[in-house]
């Protein structure tokens, strides 16, 4: 399993360094239209801003694909822990039973001690793992707050994004636009 975790984050990895080149690719085929515009070529220029478009799309999917990988990455991450803390866990409780029977209170206390921090262990990989499996996602990612992020971006960079906001959402949107703006 560690071997597989290490191919999942090398992947996700490698997916996103090719989002970056693709950035830069999209980037180089803008500067080439704005030159062809510049010399009345037209044709050049359409061909470049199809390229572009090709390498933004690109972009956008391998960024995709890296965290869909990265989130499977996550879990299998929290799957290894919790199978090392199941194991701990199942060693602290044979050495209960002859413990238990010995009678001896001090070892029985630290052994208590042991088995409280496994349990706080588990719990914190409980937690952990709830959070990524609710967090890491992104095809879950509610479409109504990705739009009002990338408006308050926009409202930010003082920007117009001429985007279709979901309906109930507008009036504070619009607000915030005024409270900018003020």
């Amino acid at each position: 399993a560690a071997e597989h975790l290490f191919n999942l984050k090398f992947a996700a990895k490698e997916l996103n360094r090719n989002s970056k080149k693709c950035d830069k690719e999209e980037k180089a085929e803008k500067a080439k239209i704005k030159k062809a515009i510049q010399k009345g070529n037209m044709e050049v220029a359409r061909i470049h801003a199809e390229n572009a478009i090709r390498q933004k799309n690109q972009a956008i999917n391998f960024l995709r694909m890296s965290a869909r990988v990265d989130a499977v990455a996550a879990r299998v991450q929290t799957a290894v822990t919790m199978g090392k803390v199941t194991k701990s866990m199942a060693g602290v409780v044979k050495s209960m039973d002859a413990t238990l029977k010995s009678m001896n209170l001090e070892k029985i206390s630290a052994l208590m001690d042991r088995f409280e921090h496994q349990f706080e262990t588990l719990d914190v990989q409980t937690q952990q793992m709830e959070d990524t499996m609710s967090n890491t996602t992104t095809l879950t990612t509610p479409q109504n707050q990705v739009d009002m992020l990338l408006q308050e971006m926009a409202d930010e960079a003082g920007l117009d994004l001429n985007m279709e906001l979901p309906q109930g959402q507008t009036g504070s949107v619009g607000t915030s636009v005024a409270s900018a703006e003020q």
